[in-house]
């Protein structure tokens, strides 16, 4: 254990509130995950889990609040993404679970647990909790995907890789995020710009397919946690089938908790909306 290296391009603010960061490492078949964790070791726990291409730095804004008020915070870097190690062999959602799992036990969480997924990280906690139930209570989805409803017109991400200039980059990263990501331009920071850029570069599992297929509409009936929904209003993935996803999760889930449609943002709820997220998270959190 040992005190986190937060990012430089965190805005000084920010980085006041994440100081207590500490850095966590568990093992599993020769493979590091690692795990960055605030709050104290006795409250209950809310394991987040970021979206495909990410790492923990897709929830910067929401980790504070969550600590203030009364969470231990646990976020990994998942297999493939961020610090972590991709595992050999590892090609999707579907290989998470076991390192995550044994994760968890390792870290040794004291009272009750919540898994909050964002987007691919949302498909992954589903998969993990109908393998393992006995690792978290709740279940909170936020932006995932996999229930075989996406829009008939799909949202076209374009390359950067072979770009030659970060300038070059930097304009792709742009028009990627305002295409998935991000429902507003404004929204579109220079902090989202810098971790997007950042993040996007240590993705070592780029041939992910299963998002597009119904994976969590076929999983959320094995799943004995309370399961509950947060999805921004205009969800580039669902578009105006946003509602029978709610209809489908309601009636697929067999301990449904509430759903939560965030008015007039996109895919990166967390980001876009921070403070009607962190109080709609908390509320679910709670209930």
């Amino acid at each position: 254990m040992s005190f986190a290296a937060l990012p430089e391009f965190l805005p000084l603010a920010l980085r006041e509130t994440l100081l207590d960061a500490v850095r966590l490492e568990t093992h599993y078949q020769q493979s590091t995950t690692v795990w960055h964790a605030w709050g104290r070791t006795e409250h209950p726990t809310v394991v987040l889990l970021h979206g495909g291409s990410g790492s923990w730095t897709h929830w910067v804004r929401n980790i504070a609040v969550l600590r203030d008020a009364g969470w231990r915070v646990l976020v990994p870097d998942l297999p493939g993404f961020g610090d972590s190690d991709l595992p050999e062999g590892c090609t999707d959602t579907t290989d998470l679970p076991p390192h995550l799992h044994q994760g968890l036990q390792q870290l040794q969480p004291s009272g009750p647990v919540s898994l909050v997924g964002f987007s691919f990280g949302g498909m992954t906690a589903a998969l993990w909790l109908a393998a393992h139930p006995e690792d978290a209570q709740a279940l909170v989805l936020v932006g995932a995907p996999g229930m075989g409803l996406a829009q008939s017109q799909r949202t076209v991400l374009k390359g950067w890789r072979h770009l030659p200039t970060p300038e070059a980059q930097r304009e792709v990263h742009r028009h990627n995020l305002l295409a998935l990501m991000l429902q507003h331009e404004a929204s579109l920071d220079p902090l989202a710009l810098a971790l997007h850029a950042a993040n996007v570069q240590r993705d070592r599992m780029p041939r992910r397919r299963l998002s597009s297929t119904d994976i969590v509409a076929r999983t959320l009936p094995k799943v004995q946690a309370r399961v509950s929904a947060i999805y921004g209003e205009n969800d580039a993935l669902y578009g105006p089938r946003l509602p029978e996803v709610q209809a489908a999760m309601e009636q697929l889930a067999p301990r449904w908790g509430q759903w939560n449609t965030v008015p007039g943002v996109g895919h990166w709820v967390p980001y876009e909306a921070t403070e009607r997220f962190n109080v709609a998270l908390i509320q679910v959190l709670r209930a």
